[in-house]
C-alpha cells in the first residue's frame, strides 16, 4: 500500500517536473521570437512540443541533450556555432546547431532562421525540424546529411575525387531549384545574402539543400531591390 501511495506521488512529481520545462521552453521561445506568451501547446512523443503560433516543434533541452549523448559527437563548426549529431527518441538523426558565446551571429540571427526557414518547404532546402532556448542555450535541430558541406569535397583534393561531373551538375542543379524557389516561387519572396559552399548541405545520395538561413531577408511582392 505504502509503495503504491509513493509511486503515485514519484509520478506526480515527475509530471509536474515536465509540464515545468515545457512551460519554460515555451515561454523562452516566444519571448525570443515576439515577445508574445500564453499559447496552447501539445506534446509529442519525441521530446518536443508543437505550440500555436510557432511554426517549429519547441525541442526541451534535456531531450536533446539526451539526443547527442550530452554533446558528445561533433560534426563540424560554423560562424553560428558547433554543428553536433543526434538522435531523437523517435530513431530519427538530427543535426543540432548550437548558438556558441562567442558567434558572431545571435538572437537576431536566430530569430530569421526560425521564422523565415520554418515556413519553406521544399526538396532543395534543408528542412528545420525545431528549435530549442534554455537560458543561455540556443539550438536549431535539422535534418542529418550523411554527407555534410560541399565545401568538405571541393577543398580537399582526395574528397573532390568523389565529385564527378554527374554528381557535381546534380549539386548545381539542386541549388538552381532552391534559389528559383526562394526567389519566385515560394510564397514569401527570400534572398540568402550567404550563399556559399559551406552552406549547402549534400544528403547521401548527393542532393543539394541550401542551409544557414540567418542572414536571409524577405523581400515584399513590389520590391526588386535594396541596399
Amino acid at each position: 500500500m505504502h509503495f503504491c501511495i509513493t509511486r503515485f506521488i514519484w509520478k506526480h512529481i515527475q509530471k509536474q517536473i515536465v509540464q515545468r520545462r515545457r512551460i519554460q521552453s515555451v515561454q523562452s521561445i516566444k519571448e525570443a521570437l515576439s515577445g508574445e506568451s500564453g499559447v496552447n501547446s501539445t506534446v509529442s512523443d519525441n521530446g518536443s512540443t508543437q505550440e500555436a503560433g510557432i511554426s517549429s516543434p519547441v525541442f526541451y533541452f534535456y531531450t536533446i541533450a539526451e539526443a547527442t549523448n550530452n554533446f558528445s559527437h561533433k560534426l563540424g563548426e560554423g560562424g553560428f556555432g558547433p554543428v553536433y549529431k543526434g538522435k531523437l527518441p523517435s530513431g530519427q538523426e538530427v543535426a543540432i546547431k548550437r548558438l556558441s558565446a562567442k558567434s558572431g551571429q545571435g538572437l537576431k540571427e536566430f530569430q530569421n532562421e526560425v521564422q523565415v526557414i520554418s515556413k519553406l518547404q521544399h526538396r532543395n532546402l534543408v528542412q528545420l525540424l525545431g528549435c530549442c532556448i534554455h537560458g543561455e542555450e540556443k539550438l536549431l535541430l535539422y535534418e542529418f546529411m550523411a554527407n555534410k558541406s560541399l565545401d568538405t569535397f571541393l577543398f580537399d583534393q582526395k574528397k573532390a575525387r568523389e565529385l564527378d561531373w554527374e554528381k557535381r551538375y546534380k549539386i548545381i542543379q539542386g541549388i538552381c531549384r532552391g534559389l528559383l524557389y526562394l526567389h519566385q516561387d515560394s510564397r514569401l519572396r527570400i534572398i540568402h545574402r550567404d550563399l556559399k559552399a559551406s552552406n549547402i548541405l549534400l544528403d547521401e545520395d548527393f542532393n543539394a539543400k541550401i542551409s544557414d538561413f540567418g542572414m536571409a531577408h524577405i523581400f515584399p511582392d513590389n520590391q526588386n531591390q535594396a541596399n
